[in-house]
C-alpha cells in the first residue's frame, strides 16, 4: 500500500510539473505556483479515493480467506519415439494402469493445479492435483491428489512440523516439468527413488544447514497386516555461497517388496550437489540402495536374495543465449548383484532394460547407462519449449524389440503365449522427445 501511494505521487509530481518557460516574471511564476498547488490538491484527493479504495478491496479479500492464497499450475505435453518399441506417440493425461512408469514415460503428459494457502499463524496448507501421472497414479490407483501437505511453524524447534503426502525429494533432479531442464529424468531418479512419502515429519535449521525428516509409508497409502513400523526418511541442504550447494538424503526401514509381498528392509543413502554461476549450470549427485530379498533372480531353492545397486548422475547446461540453454546428462548404475534389482523393480524388465541376459548367466544382473543431450527454450515467461536425444545402454542384451515387449507384456498380465520367433534382445535404445511446458 505504502509503495502504491509513493507511486501514484510521483506520478502526480510528473504531470503536474509547469513547462519552464525562459525568465518569467513574478506575477507569472506566482500564477504558475498557484496552478500547480490546485492540481496537487486536485491530484492528491483522487490518490486518496483510490487508496481507500484499495484498501476496502484488500480488507474485503482478507474478509474472504484469499489473504495468503496462491494458485499455480503447469501443463506439460510431448511427443516420444522409442526406437525399439517402433513407437512414436503425443502423451498426455495417460493414466499409469495404461502405460506403468518407465523411463521413457516417467511423469510425461501432465497436468497439474496447486493450491496454496497461508494462515496469518503462519500454518501453511498445499495441494497439488495431478489428474494422471501423479504420484497418487502410481501408488493409489486413479488417485489425482499429487501432494497434499500442511505444515506447522513450531518456535520451540525454531522449524516447523509437516504433515500429509509429500513427493520423495532425494537427488539434484526436480519432479514437475516445470522444474526439470531436460524432458527425461536421470537413472537414479527412475529407478532408485521412491515416488512419495505419506506420514509426520520435521523441519528445522542447524548452522548452515536446512535439515528435514520423516516417519513414514513409502509408495503406499496404507501398509500391510501386520506392518506396524513407519520407515525414516531424511533430507538435509547446505548453500555454501550464493553459487553452489550440497545436499544428502536418506531411507531406512521395511518396506513393499514385490518378491512375495512381505515388507523387507531396506537402506538407501545419497549426496548431490549443485553449481550456477552466470550461464553455467552443474549438477552431480552418488546413490546407494539396498533391500532384503528383493533381488531378481533367486538361490537354486527358489529363495530370493539381497539386491543392491551404486549410481552416479551428472548434468551440465549452459546458457548460449538468455533463452536458449544446451544441457547434457550422464547416468551409471551399477547393478549385477543377484541377477539385479532395483527400488520396487525385483522383474527382469525388457522394457526398461533391467535384468540379466535373457540368454545368459541368470545370476549376474546388467549395469544400466544413459547419455542425454537436449536443448531448452524460454520461449515466453510461462512457456518454455525442449527438446532431447536419450542413448540408453546396457552391458548385456537386455532391451526388448516390439516383439520381446509384447511377449513380455503377455506373459505379466495374461496367460503365458507362445513367444514371438521375432523376438530379440539388444543391449541398447534411442528415445526422441520433444515437448512443451506452460506454467503460471
Amino acid at each position: 500500500m505504502r509503495t502504491l501511494k509513493l507511486t501514484l505521487l510521483a506520478l502526480a509530481l510528473a504531470t503536474a510539473s509547469p513547462s519552464l518557460a525562459a525568465d518569467p516574471t513574478p506575477a507569472e511564476t506566482k500564477k504558475e505556483l498557484d496552478a500547480l498547488k490546485a492540481r496537487l490538491a486536485e491530484t492528491q484527493a483522487e490518490l486518496n479515493r483510490i487508496v481507500v479504495k484499495a484498501e476496502a478491496m484488500e480488507d474485503a479479500r482478507d474478509d474472504s480467506g484469499l489473504k495468503g492464497f496462491k494458485v499455480s499450475g503447469w501443463l506439460d505435453l510431448g511427443y516420444h519415439y522409442n526406437v525399439n518399441k517402433e513407437r512414436g506417440s503425443f502423451q498426455f493425461l495417460v493414466p499409469a494402469a495404461s502405460d506403468p512408469y518407465g523411463y521413457d514415460s516417467s511423469y510425461f503428459g501432465s497436468v497439474a493445479l496447486t493450491v496454496e494457502k497461508e494462515t496469518e499463524s503462519g500454518a501453511a496448507f498445499k495441494l497439488t492435483l495431478v489428474p494422471t501421472r501423479s504420484t497418487g497414479d502410481f501408488i493409489g490407483g486413479a488417485n489425482i491428489v499429487h501432494e497434499a501437505s500442511v505444515s506447522i511453524p513450531v518456535e520451540a524447534i525454531g522449524g516447523k512440523i509437516f504433515a500429509g503426502q509429500v513427493p520423495d525429494w532425494s537427488g539434484y533432479e526436480y519432479l514437475p516439468p516445470t522444474q526439470n531442464k531436460l524432458i527425461t529424468h536421470n537413472l537414479l531418479f527412475d529407478f532408485t527413488l521412491p515416488f512419495v512419502y505419506t506420514g509426520v515429519g520435521v523441519e528445522t535449521s542447524a548452522g548452515d544447514w536446512t535439515l528435514k525428516a520423516m516417519v513414514a509409508n513409502v509408495n503406499t497409502p496404507l501398509r500391510q497386516l501386520g506392518e506396524n513400523l513407519p520407515v525414516f526418511v531424511c533430507r538435509g541442504d547446505m548453500e555454501g555461497s550464493e553459487f553452489w550447494g550440497i545436499g544428502f538424503a536418506c531411507l531406512a526401514g521395511k518396506k513393499t517388496n514385490f518378491n512375495g509381498g512381505e515388507d523387507t528392509l531396506a537402506l538407501t543413502a545419497e549426496i548431490d550437489g549443485w553449481y550456477t554461476r552466470g550461464d553455467l549450470t552443474l549438477n552431480a549427485q552418488v546413490s546407494y540402495g539396498q533391500q532384503e530379498k528383493a533381488s531378481i533372480t533367486p538361490d537354486v531353492d527358489g529363495n530370493f536374495r539381497d539386491a543392491q545397486w551404486i549410481g552416479a548422475s551428472v548434468l551440465a547446461a549452459y546458457k548460449v543465449t538468455p533463452r536458449t540453454e544446451l544441457i547434457l546428462r550422464g547416468d551409471y548404475i551399477y547393478n549385477q548383484k543377484n541377477g539385479g534389482g532395483l527400488f520396487d523393480w525385483t522383474l527382469a524388465d525388457p522394457v526398461n532394460g533391467l535384468g540379466p541376459d535373457p540368454a545368459g548367466d541368470q545370476e549376474k544382473g546388467t549395469d544400466r547407462y544413459a547419455i542425454t543431450a537436449g536443448v531448452g527454450y524460454q520461449a515466453t515467461e510461462n512457456v518454455v519449449l525442449k527438446a532431447e536425444y536419450r542413448y540408453d545402454g546396457a552391458t548385456k542384451k537386455v532391451f526388448g524389440n516390439k516383439e520381446a515387449i509384447l511377449d513380455y507384456l503377455a506373459e505379466v498380465t495374461d496367460p503365458p503365449t507362445p513367444a514371438s520367433p521375432d523376438a530379440k534382445y539388444l543391449n541398447n535404445n534411442s528415445l526422441i522427445s520433444g515437448s512443451i511446458v506452460f506454467s503460471f
